[in-house]
This record gives C-alpha cells, structure tokens and sequence, in this order.
C-alpha cells in the first residue's frame, strides 16, 4: 500500500487550482498535443460533478456547443491543465447537477452567487 502513495505522489503535478465547486462556470486551459505541435485549448462551461479521492480527484465541466452539450472530464492532478479561471460562482444546492443535462435554454441557467472578494 505503502508504494502505491510513494507512487501516486511523484507524479503530482503540484499545481494548485482555485478552489470551486458544482455549480460554477470555470475556464479549463488545457494543453493538447497534435504531432509535434502543442497548443493551450480554452474550454468554459458549468462544474457539474465533482468526485474522487486525493489525487484520483476530477471534476466534470457541461457546456453547449452548436445546441448540444458536451461533458469533459478533467483529473485535478492533470500535468495537461495549465490553469482554472473560475468566471462565475453558482448558486446550488447539490452536489451533483445531473439535471442540466435534460434542461435547454432559459431553464438550465444557474443563479450567481455573491463572493466577498
């Protein structure tokens, strides 16, 4: 067991991102590799999920492109994520917003909560 959390930790990226939750609208630069080029994609959309443990942690980001939803799974410790911009905070009251994913529009639109900055 022991080796497993020797292991676990020398591939963390020791990266620390801003600390969000479901329900809020965040701007993912993530990294892609195509051939020998490498560029940073912007993906912005609604945390609906967050799940895991320690370094197994990932969070679920929901957007709409061309009227359909798209999902994307990024793990926390991820060497690919160059940074988190959190754009809006919701205001939810679970932890898991699987419900956006039959709401369109208007509907699935989440309230904005107040942070003191």
């Amino acid at each position: 067991m022991d080796l497993i959390k020797v292991v676990e930790q020398a591939f963390e990226s020791g990266k620390e991102l801003p600390a969000f939750g479901p329900g809020d609208t965040v701007t993912v630069s993530y990294r892609i590799k195509e051939g020998n080029k490498e560029r940073v994609q912007q993906y912005r959309g609604v945390v609906i999920r967050i799940t895991g443990e320690g370094s197994k942690k990932r969070f679920t980001v929901r957007k709409i492109s061309d009227n359909i939803g798209v999902e994307r799974i990024f793990p926390m410790d991820s060497p690919f994520i160059d940074s988190v911009e959190i754009n809006k905070y919701g205001k939810v009251r679970r932890a898991k917003l699987y419900y956006l994913r039959g709401l369109t529009g208007k509907k699935a639109r989440i309230k904005e909560r107040r942070v003191a900055k």
